[in-house]
């Protein structure tokens, strides 16, 4: 197990594993937590994949995840390197987005309840729950391969949400016939729900403002009324991952690939495999980002039904679990230099940091999200990436363990949080005290340079799966 003595400290909030090009942020209260699980190991694993440039990193949101930590961030030379689906997760393009309304808490405060029963009641939510929304063969395929586009044409959004979007909600790489048959039909009534685990829908208040030249850009402002959405691509992306990571499996020996752990299953970018699989993620990722645009449609329909014609404006939608083809300035010894590299940037439970990009991050249930700005510094040291919210410190089943559904549920009232849910075991499984300390984990991203803060967002009201 990796220890202390194990690290080099760059600064009070980077550090390096010694002999391995793997880097990861965290202040230094937080690595007893941090060496509980196998994140670090599993951080030093990803520099074995053929083709890896600078360092594996990982953001103090990290834990251990499948083959990548979560929170890991690692880029592959476009010409020579692999796509690893453990390095993208099961939930493709699972995500964040904001919506904003031109109402303060003291206008709504007596219609929390109404507007909470109400999103619950539009937003289909829980494992393996349906929607309303039904797409037949060629409408489906058009939505893997449009994203939001699609909504857009159809009248579920516009060209005005579009520019909000991360990649404008679209992976141009998508292909629908990359994804298999039982993936297709696993979410060909999911887009518009929520699911389960850690996906909600949010009511929160603007609670503080950092920068208020950044917060007036964004439309935000204090004791300001935000709605925070976070799912990802259902039960088809899920089964994407699935089928592509016994694909991978199979092409190792093919390809004369060593690994040291068979989560990290491969394929060269440039390969039969490596391309259908990103064909094949690209369109999951577009599936995901039209499934928080619905959800968006729902929200908004539940707002003007209260609140009359007022519309709540996207923010911003952030993924955080995803690949994509970018370039970047990458020194062997420095990892900066002036000639920039084409590179397959996984990103798994890191959200993208460009400068000035919206940065979203959720807390845990009952505590704080923030919101923040990418920087030129976060494109120098983390290929533009920063975390992707507060990150478990212990189990689903440890959570279970030690506190009950119904406990959380009075102690979020007691908080003046008003929750909505369909699973008393969900809230125990994610309850406060099974993430790390969410202002924690922002002020290390934010005091490292490749996240600035702008707000912090308190939650009111939690509609959950």
């Amino acid at each position: 197990m990796i220890a202390k003595k194990d690290l080099i400290k760059i600064n009070d909030y980077l550090w390096e594993i010694k002999g391995f090009r793997a880097r990861f942020y965290a202040s230094e209260k937080m690595l007893d937590e941090i060496f509980r699980d196998r994140s670090l190991q599993q951080l030093i694993n990803v520099t074995s994949l053929p083709g890896i440039r600078g360092y594996a990193l990982a953001m103090p949101d990290m834990h251990e995840g499948y083959g990548f930590p979560i929170g890991g961030v690692a880029a592959m030379d476009y010409e020579t390197g692999v796509i690893s689906p453990g390095g993208i997760g099961y939930d493709i393009n699972c995500g964040v987005r904001l919506l904003r309304s031109d109402k303060n808490f003291e206008e709504i405060k007596n219609h929390i309840e109404s507007l909470s029963q109400k999103l619950y009641q539009k937003i289909p939510s829980g494992v393996g729950r349906g929607g309303k929304l039904r797409l037949n063969n060629q409408e489906l395929d058009e939505v893997l391969e449009n994203g939001v586009q699609w909504a857009a044409q159809k009248g579920f959004g516009d060209e005005e949400d579009l520019k909000h979007i991360e990649s404008e909600g679209k992976l141009k790489e998508a292909r629908a016939d990359a994804v298999f048959e039982h993936a297709k039909n696993r979410g060909r009534d999911q887009i518009g729900t929520m699911g389960a685990g850690n996906h909600f829908v949010e009511v929160d208040v603007v609670d503080g403002i950092f920068h208020e030249e950044q917060a007036r850009i964004l439309g935000l402002f204090k004791n300001q009324v935000v709605i925070l959405i976070h799912t990802g691509s259902r039960g088809l992306g899920h089964q994407v991952a699935t089928d592509y990571i016994k694909i991978m499996v199979r092409a190792l020996s093919k390809y004369n690939i060593k690994i040291p752990d068979l989560e990290l299953a491969c394929a060269p970018f440039s390969s039969k495999e490596g391309q259908q699989y990103f064909s094949a993620m690209s369109a999951a990722a577009n599936f995901a980002w039209l499934n928080r645009q619905m959800i968006t449609w729902h929200v908004r329909k539940v707002w003007k039904e209260l609140f009359g014609d007022e519309k709540l404006s996207l923010v911003y939608d952030v993924a955080h679990n995803i690949a994509k083809i970018e370039e970047h300035s990458i020194n062997v010894k420095t990892q900066i230099s002036n000639v920039k590299t084409k590179v397959i940037v996984h990103r798994k439970g890191a959200t993208r940091a460009f400068p000035e990009q919206p940065v979203i991050i959720p807390g845990s249930m009952g505590t704080a999200s923030y919101v923040l700005v990418g920087t030129e510094q976060a494109m120098k040291q983390s290929f533009g990436s920063t975390c992707h919210g507060a990150g478990r410190r212990m189990s689903r089943h440890a959570a279970l363990r030690q506190v009950q559904g119904m406990q959380i549920k009075e102690e979020l009232a007691h908080k003046g949080i008003t929750i909505k849910t369909g699973s008393i075991k969900g809230l125990a499984e994610e309850a406060p005290l099974a993430y790390k300390d969410i202002d924690d984990v922002i002020e290390v991203v934010h005091n490292a340079g490749i996240a600035k803060k702008v707000a912090r967002l308190r939650p009111i009201a939690v509609i959950k799966g």
